[in-house]
């Protein structure tokens, strides 16, 4: 025959305020990480704007660098953004990951060498929809020679860079 012990209530009580405080721990261990602060890696002026005052949509709209206006400024993610028109603020705000530059704004090709180099905004370009910066022409030209090799390097790079150059 089966025999059944009863436990005395304490025990049970006891047990269920265990199972909560190791609940407790188990979630808060899954949600800390995905709460702390990530580091950022940007490339400002003093002021924290960005790719030195261009909007970032002109690139894609007008496929050229137009200085934005300071009026039209909008802040996304630390970098404040200027914009030559309220539409290109609109479209920004709309889908931000779509104009803001890969590598934090940083020159793709130094990425792809493990550097933070500043750019020159004439030497932009659009590889696979996204906004790369150069450091010059000439760079862009040595980039664009394995532009997909470089690119690929770049974003295995840019992780460690944010990690060690990054607040």
């Amino acid at each position: 025959m089966f025999r059944f012990r009863v436990r005395p209530a304490r025990t049970t009580r006891r047990m269920d305020i265990m199972r909560k405080l190791f609940f407790s721990i188990f979630v808060a261990a899954l949600v800390l990480p995905a709460i702390a602060q990530t580091k950022t890696l940007l490339n400002l002026d003093k002021a924290g704007v960005a790719i030195q005052g261009h909007d970032p949509v002109a690139f894609f709209m007008d496929h050229k660098p137009v200085k934005g206006k300071p009026e039209l400024g909008f802040r996304h993610n630390g970098a404040l953004y200027y914009f030559a028109s309220k539409e290109h603020r609109d479209a920004f705000k709309a889908a931000p990951a779509k104009y803001e530059p890969a590598f934090g704004g940083y020159c793709a090709y130094g990425v792809s060498r493990n550097k933070l180099v500043e750019i020159e905004v004439a030497a932009f370009q659009i590889v696979d929809g996204q906004l790369l910066l150069q450091y010059s022409p000439s760079v862009r030209d040595d980039f664009n020679k394995d532009a997909q090799g470089n690119l690929a390097k770049a974003k295995t790079n840019w992780p460690a860079l944010v990690e060690k150059k990054g607040k």
